[in-house]
């Protein structure tokens, strides 16, 4: 604009000094001096590392993050180099410009990191300088691959869970709860065994840990004992191996219960027959015909210490007739609603035999109706020998109690289809001598198929334990046999968690992509 003003502009150029030290011409800057003596006088790498050391577990290619943390990385990757740089200390105090890899052969256990920084120097003068960091890598492996590697007859303490019951339902539900808080992730052996699991440590902290965890989830009673393995007299130290024996509480979810005549009076006059609705750290249990209810610990169960007078093995088929519900009598127990309502029922295998019907009451009057079928213990048939209501004189016992709504025809119509969801298990090896020779894999099946339909049917018993999505499930090949059947139970989509499962070949692809 100034040259078609006609005015003359003089073009400015920059003018070069002599260096104060050396006296080479050079572009002005704060210092005065050229690069070659300003990095002579100063060294802006000085009190960084030049060389650390890393941990590297050669089994899983993973390397160790202090404290406790293990960070899967492949050579020269973004994150091996994010890593390596994380790991020198006052680096943060300069300005890191540019870093990479300088190759070094694979079999040397070093890695050389070239990092090129910058940082205000003499005068405000920023000076950039690069340098080398070596890396020494030493091989250790992480604790999973070291618990996968250790010989699994060198345990030092065992924990020995048992329940003493013709079923393994309860050793089904608890073996979810396991997987989904990790506490067996210690473990470095499980077998199961023919009334129980048997879960081996290397430390008897960790099985202390363990035993604490079972506490929390079930009730049960504990005693630990300890074998003397060798001494050293000239240092004297004892080597040991501890053993937790662990037993949980007999009594299922759905059991049919009398109470001790002493239990009664301490709970006010409940029951005393009762079904059980819940097992978790306690027991809960409920009176059918009166709705009362209540909540045994661990402390107070083992002091009565009482069995179950009917299992859910002896459940009874029954078709509702008619349904009169109790107005105002309904309770919450351990977040469930149960009803109080009279109802006439008739057994399923009477039907074209005879006409025999019940008249009962039962707390499950807000998920009967007409034409349901229900689950229950029949009393009026049954020849019971236990010692507990033995002791109640002139007690009248009820001909049915009902238990539970049956889904049992439309869950035939879905038996053997695939599920969209699926849980995962424990890594057991099974002891045979231990069973003598007992393991019946039908009988298993049948008691893990019917532990899904509880899952199904229950949605408390889902909310503690992680049920997953099956990539191997269809909808297709459900799809006529689910039509009609809205009432059936099932687990809803939004309950299910994705399996993240990762082989090396996505890995792989992860990498290149980056």
């Amino acid at each position: 604009m100034n040259v078609e003003a006609g005015m003359f502009t003089v073009q400015q150029t920059m003018g070069n000094v002599a260096c104060c030290k050396c006296g080479v011409p050079m572009t002005p800057n704060a210092a005065n001096m050229c690069v070659k003596c300003l990095r002579s006088e100063v060294d802006i790498t000085e009190g960084l590392e030049k060389q650390a050391t890393i941990i590297h577990c050669p089994e899983c290619d993973t390397y160790l993050q202090p404290p406790r943390t293990w960070i899967k990385a492949q050579l020269e990757s973004k994150q091996l180099l994010s890593f390596c740089v994380r790991r020198l200390k006052n680096l943060s105090k300069l300005k890191l410009v540019h870093a990479e890899f300088v190759w070094t052969e694979p079999h040397s256990k070093r890695l050389k990191v070239k990092l090129r920084v910058q940082k205000e120097v003499l005068n405000g003068a920023v000076l950039e300088q690069a340098y080398v960091v070596e890396y020494v890598v030493h091989d250790q492996m992480c604790d999973s691959c070291s618990r996968g590697q250790a010989n699994p007859d060198q345990w030092v303490a065992a924990v020995q869970l048992r329940q003493h019951v013709s079923h393994r339902r309860t050793f089904f539900y608890l073996e979810q709860l396991i997987l989904k808080h990790d506490a067996a992730v210690r473990a470095i052996r499980i077998k199961q065994m023919d009334q129980g699991i048997d879960f081996f440590f290397s430390s008897r902290s960790h099985a202390a840990k363990f035993v604490d965890f079972v506490g929390k989830v079930a009730p049960v009673k504990s005693r630990h004992d300890k074998q003397l393995v060798s001494h050293d007299p000239k240092s004297n130290n004892f080597n040991y191996k501890y053993t937790f024996s662990v037993e949980i509480c007999p009594i299922c979810r759905e059991d049919l219960v009398c109470l001790p005549p002493k239990l009664v009076a301490n709970l006010g006059n409940l029951g005393p027959l009762v079904v059980c609705t819940k097992v978790s750290n306690s027991v809960a249990l409920i009176d059918p015909l009166t709705l009362r209810h209540c909540y045994l610990d661990a402390e107070q169960y083992w002091r009565a210490s009482f069995k179950s007078l009917l299992t859910s093995k002896q459940l009874v088929e029954y078709i509702v007739l008619d349904v009169d519900v109790v107005p105002s009598a309904e309770v919450n127990l351990g977040g469930s609603k149960y009803v109080l309502a009279e109802v006439q029922v008739a057994r399923v295998s009477d039907f074209g035999k005879n006409d025999t019907m019940f008249y009962v009451k039962t707390h499950l009057g807000h998920l009967l109706n007409v034409g349901d079928y229900a689950l229950g213990y029949d009393l009026y048939s049954a020849n019971s020998n236990d010692m507990e209501l033995d002791k109640y004189k002139g007690l009248v016992l009820p001909e049915v109690i009902l238990v539970k709504k049956s889904y049992e025809e439309k869950k035939l119509k879905k038996r053997g289809k695939p599920r969209s969801w699926k849980l995962k298990s424990l890594n057991m090896e099974v002891d045979i001598s231990a069973t003598r020779g007992r393991v019946d894999e039908a009988r298993m099946n049948n008691e893990y198929e019917q532990f899904l339909e509880d899952l199904e049917e229950n949605p408390e018993m889902r909310f503690n334990i992680s049920l997953y999505k099956n990539r191997e499930y269809r909808p297709s090949e459900a799809a006529s046999v689910t039509d009609g059947d809205e009432d059936a139970p099932g687990v809803p989509l939004e309950e299910l968690l994705a399996d993240l499962e990762l082989n090396n070949q996505e890995l792989k692809d992860d990498r290149f992509k980056e």
